[in-house]
């Protein structure tokens, strides 16, 4: 499914007592809890109490923030733009609160000041610190995790952050919003061209319109046109590592199969590197919302599960970077050694490709120039966003497809869900089809096909057609999702091991049929079920020819893949050693003791 919704699940929260501090933030989605007097009891044994003042900065916009806070004492104010004139609280937390968000834990940035309101204490703990009580802890750190996601979520739905200022029609434009989106990382669009706020940024920074699109942060900080790398370097995502180490395993992608994959090997002691072209989570982690996972009866958001998964690899030492895209695979000494795009490469002794697919592009006329503005390939909270006020239309008859459609509906009035096919249940589950036909804000339309698009600046007119009677209708909505089949992200890998005739990776007896003579010779066993034609590569998820596209196969293969890739290094001892066992290292995560 393709969606991002980061927006914390509204299960009901339990009743907080009366305001401790005037002005607190209610906590409403769960995103604000209290901790209990066993639970800060239970901190202040790893921790040192610290006196606040008025004033004091305690987590600072821009910085990375090592150091966990609870609120003991008086009251913190959480602030964007401080010291600013577009200085603004987005909430206040008193006694029992915990500071932070999701970038604490994963080591990035901070998207705002925590600043005292009111003198009192506060609990101080390191972060790595914090990290080893979370993980001995389930039920405290199940309470910090689901915080976290929550704020996260806010300050994304609030435009927190850094700005993005450019045209609507620039393709450097949409690509920076989309990796800012698929990332979940907090910023505001400012529209070149409707945007009054973009002239006045734009004059206050000295810049021409023309060497837009722009990045800017706390006024202090201004990139023009950077590549996605340079943006994650400004907030802090993981990068490659510097050294190129030979590692055990590389893992290339990083959806559900590849994050599962990194999560066992790490866990088994696996030295092992998860590469990124965009975004964790691939196309789940932009999913809003999946019903049918294993072990989640109320459903989980695709940026849930994501962010757990990223958390667990950590956990147990995964290293993670993001954006890394490969874009060369060789054998080399025994190894494997992947390039990628920025000139550098990772070699290791073996790998899982986990690159997924993604949505093809719906071709019709008029629609190119509406991509990225008006006509989207995912549906996410910030697409949503903008569909408040105006009916949607989304194109497909699978899952993906009736996912978003529903989820489209909790903002826009009314999503026309158009289906080339004459039955919702070809391609779709039946707890999706059940809750689509009872929505009253969806309308399926079967035997339908989009024929044109009209619109200037923005979508105006979707045009289709009746595939039975050829009947033309002409639908008035002002944004378009498009969910209509997949094609692997596979391109990189043309001619460097076999391919299927729609460009997924054979595996297992088909590879090694369609292997180099002689490449083979020397294994003493044959092709195993999740290898490609290159023995210690496997293919898991999406990616893979036959695959059930789905989230939980895709976690049950990225797990075989390392059962198999242990297989693998059994035959392949490590050079310079004399045993036959992969080479094994002590978990060095500070999620770890």
């Amino acid at each position: 499914m393709s969606g991002n919704d980061a927006r914390p699940r509204e299960d009901p929260a339990p009743a907080e007592p009366e305001e401790v501090v005037p002005f607190e933030t209610p906590d409403v989605y769960g995103a604000y809890p209290r901790l209990s007097d066993d639970q800060m009891a239970h901190l202040a044994e790893h921790g040192d109490r610290r006196r606040v003042h008025p004033g004091d900065v305690l987590i600072r916009e821009g910085e990375r923030c090592e150091t966990f806070f609870v609120v003991l004492g008086g009251s913190v104010a959480i602030v964007e733009g401080y010291g600013t004139p577009d200085e603004h609280v987005l909430r206040v937390h008193g006694p029992g609160r915990f500071l932070g968000e999701l970038g604490l834990l994963h080591g990035q940035v901070a998207f705002y000041t925590a600043v005292a309101r009111e003198a009192g204490e506060a609990l101080v703990l390191p972060v790595d610190q914090l990290r080893r009580l979370v993980t001995r802890d389930p039920v405290l750190g199940d309470l910090v995790l689901r915080a976290c996601l929550g704020r996260r979520a806010l300050l994304v739905g609030q435009g927190a952050g850094f700005r993005i200022i450019g045209s609507r029609y620039s393709p450097d434009t949409r690509r920076l919003r989309e990796f800012a989106a698929r990332n979940r990382l907090p910023h505001r669009w400012v529209d070149l061209e409707t945007d009054e706020e973009a002239e006045a940024l734009l004059r206050r920074f000295g810049v021409p319109p023309d060497e837009t699109p722009l990045v800017i942060w706390r006024d202090t900080t201004l990139l023009r046109n950077p590549s996605n790398a340079e943006l994650a370097r400004l907030i802090g995502l993981p990068q490659l590592p510097a050294s190129n180490d030979r590692s055990d395993l590389l893992v290339v992608g990083s959806g559900p199969a590849g994050l599962a994959a990194a999560v066992h090997a790490a866990s088994e002691g696996l030295d092992t590197t998860v590469v990124e072209a965009i975004a964790t989570g691939g196309q789940a982690g932009t999913s809003s919302r999946i019903d049918n996972c294993f072990g989640f009866p109320s459903g989980i958001s695709g940026a849930e599960l994501t962010e757990r998964g990223v958390l667990q690899a950590s956990k147990f030492g995964a290293r993670i970077s993001v954006p890394a895209e490969a874009t060369r695979l060789e054998p080399r000494d025994g190894h494997y050694a992947v390039a990628f795009a920025d000139g550098s490469e990772i070699t290791a002794r073996t790998v899982v490709l986990a690159t997924g697919a993604r949505y093809r592009r719906l071709t019709v006329p008029g629609i190119e120039h509406l991509e990225g503005t008006s006509v989207h390939y995912s549906a996410t909270v910030y697409e949503a966003q903008q569909c408040r006020t105006d009916p949607v239309a989304v194109v497909g008859g699978g899952n993906s497809a009736g996912q978003a459609a529903l989820f489209l509906a909790g903002y826009a009035p009314k999503v026309h869900l158009l289906v080339r096919g004459a039955d919702l249940g070809s391609h779709m589950s039946r707890y999706l089809i059940d809750q689509i036909e009872r929505h009253p804000r969806v309308e399926a339309l079967l035997h339908t096909e989009v024929t044109a698009v009209t619109g200037a600046q923005v979508l105006e007119m979707v045009d289709v057609a009746d595939s039975r009677t050829g009947q033309q209708r002409r639908l008035a909505v002002r944004a378009l999702f498009v969910f209509t089949g997949a094609d692997p992200n596979t391109d990189w890998l043309s001619g460097a091991l076999a391919l299927d005739d729609r460009g997924f990776v054979l595996t297992g007896a088909e590879a090694q049929a369609c292997s180099v003579p002689g490449v083979w010779d020397g294994q003493d066993r044959d092709c195993l079920t999740l290898e490609t034609s290159l023995p210690g590569v496997f293919a898991a998820g999406d990616v893979r020819g036959g695959s059930v596209k789905r989230v939980a196969s895709a976690v049950g293969e990225g797990a075989m893949a390392v059962h198999f890739v242990h297989r693998h290094l059994g035959h392949t001892p490590t050079p310079g050693s004399t045993g036959d066992s992969p080479r094994t290292r002590p978990k060095e995560s500070a999620w770890l003791s």
